[in-house]
């Protein structure tokens, strides 16, 4: 039996870093409902396990020290959140250890941004698998770069 709740961790992960990446080095607020999807709380006003999750992870890397953040909206958001040195120099780095299919007639800089690992998770979430997904951002965040 495959684990969903991870699998879903795994795809949370990447949003969040692909959203914070996208816009760095400004902060801002990061809403669970952007990542996760729309939540609908029980007649208690409690989030979702879904919704909870994806709070989790956010607080999860944080502890991990890729993102910080100021401070928390409720269970909704984490706000003033921007990547740390950390993140961005992991996503920024150089992966020749992954496949790549480049462009075809690029040279240069242009040659060498397939590599570099967070368009490697892009373009895991674009055209891979859940599973694919899980064994990239896996990979990238557990696993150093060769040479690194």
């Amino acid at each position: 039996m495959a684990d969903i709740h991870i699998e879903d961790f795994y795809q949370d992960v990447a949003r969040i870093l692909i959203h914070l990446y996208n816009r760095f080095p400004r902060k801002g607020a990061v809403f669970v409902e952007d990542i996760a999807g729309e939540d609908d709380p029980d007649e208690f006003g409690l989030h979702s396990s879904r919704h909870m999750a994806c709070f989790g992870t956010m607080l999860w890397l944080s502890d991990e020290g890729l993102l910080r953040y100021e401070s928390v909206i409720s269970q909704d958001a984490i706000d003033q959140a921007v990547l740390t040195g950390i993140g961005f120099n992991r996503l920024s780095t150089l992966r020749t250890d992954l496949p790549v299919t480049p462009e075809p007639e690029t040279s240069g800089i242009l040659a060498r941004e397939p590599a570099i690992a967070i368009n490697h998770i892009r373009r895991t979430m674009r055209e891979g698998t859940s599973t694919e997904l899980s064994e990239t951002v896996h990979r990238l965040l557990f696993e150093p770069a060769p040479g690194g």
